[in-house]
């Protein structure tokens, strides 16, 4: 398995916590080197472990802002 290098850039939210204590949050994350992107997954709570999870260049978080929007909305 290839080696991933991650950087959290910057810390945006928790979304939740599970009884074990790992964080589902928002952050701005760099994998490896790339500029960094709109990340969301579970994190240990020494940010040394992580879940799978889903990256979003901020053109796609934005249409995904949109489509939560409207559909809480309804």
């Amino acid at each position: 398995m290839a080696d991933i290098k991650f950087e959290i850039k910057e810390e945006l939210g928790v979304i939740s916590v599970s009884p074990k204590g790992w964080q589902k949050e928002l952050n701005l994350v760099s994998w490896n080197g790339a500029a960094a992107k709109y990340d969301i997954r579970e994190w240990s709570p020494d940010h040394e472990k992580m879940g799978k999870g889903i990256t979003l260049s901020a053109e796609d978080a934005e249409k995904l802002a949109e489509l939560l929007k409207a559909a809480l909305d309804r």
